[in-house]
């Protein structure tokens, strides 16, 4: 049984939290969060979630493509970024898993599965 915590990213729904112009460029605004993030693992996010911690980004859409780098696993929904969110949390039920998104529906999904949730602020107020 895997003990790190996992951290999965809604990357459409944290991109698309911040009025920052990403409309224009969405591979560029999630390569931008991916780049974020990559400090994590080691890092963790204190101090609710200490480290280490896997940090996965799950993109879709027209940020399909985006590389993971190290410290970040990404991950291409081939369909709904949803669905995908779903599926890597029901994928270790034993494991901590934070999900950070403010989709409602997701959140609702997720949170029946036992993961935890947290909003876009949480992550980039950091």
């Amino acid at each position: 049984m895997n003990r790190t915590p996992l951290l999965i990213v809604d990357a459409a729904n944290v991109v698309g939290s911040r009025p920052d112009g990403w409309w224009r460029d969405r591979v560029g605004a999630t390569t931008r969060l991916r780049d974020s993030l990559t400090g994590l693992p080691d890092a963790g996010v204190p101090p609710e979630l200490p480290p280490p911690v896997e940090v996965v980004l799950v993109v879709e859409g027209a940020a399909r493509g985006v590389p993971p780098v190290p410290g970040v696993r990404v991950v291409t929904a081939q369909q709904s970024g949803d669905d995908a969110v779903v599926d890597l949390v029901t994928a270790d039920p034993q494991r901590r898993r934070v999900v950070i998104t403010a989709d409602r529906e997701l959140r609702e999904r997720v949170l029946r599965r036992g993961a935890e949730v947290r909003g876009p602020r949480w992550l980039t107020g950091r």
